[in-house]
């Protein structure tokens, strides 16, 4: 009567936990989604979870229940990658602006002097008056009249060959 006595009393028992655990499961609320923290967060509803959106900091993140509780993981941002980079352009730029600054004074603005009202680039020759501008070409020099000479006469031989090949040719006797 002892074994049966025991071993009826573990099949309750065993009957009993399982129907608590059961009642217990059912009992206990499921897990709610995400809290929104006093509207921080907004979230959507996806076919896999969450989708979360941090209202301050404009992160996305997607959230899922994976049994052990809630989890949530942040979306890739691309405008993170462009903030980035147009931090990086700003930060040439003002670098840029500051060399340029150091190697040449800028003029901005109203000049405290007035201009000149003649040609400040044009260079006022002492020995020439203006009414007296002469022009001076240099001659040339023997080598380059030698060299012009030579470019003629082949120039003309050239010309009395093709004159004889033409007249032959008129002749046919080519």
């Amino acid at each position: 009567m002892s074994t049966a006595t025991s071993s009826s009393r573990f099949l309750l028992s065993v009957l009993a936990v399982l129907a608590l655990g059961l009642a217990g499961a059912k009992a206990a609320p499921p897990q709610a989604m995400p809290d929104t923290e006093n509207g921080r967060y907004a979230l959507s509803s996806t076919p896999d979870g969450v989708l979360r959106l941090d209202t301050r900091t404009g992160a996305v993140s997607t959230c899922n229940n994976s049994g052990a509780g809630w989890a949530c993981y942040a979306v890739p941002d691309e405008r993170a990658a462009l903030d980035a980079e147009i931090g990086r352009l700003q930060a040439d730029n003002e670098q840029l602006k500051k060399e340029l600054a150091s190697r040449e004074p800028v003029v901005t603005g109203k000049i405290e002097e007035p201009m000149p009202k003649s040609d400040s680039l044009k260079k006022n020759d002492p020995k020439i008056a203006e009414g007296e501008r002469k022009i001076e070409i240099p001659l040339p020099s023997d080598r380059d009249m030698d060299r012009m000479m030579g470019f003629l006469e082949k120039a003309w031989r050239r010309l009395v060959e093709m004159a004889n090949r033409m007249q032959k040719d008129v002749a046919g006797k080519i």
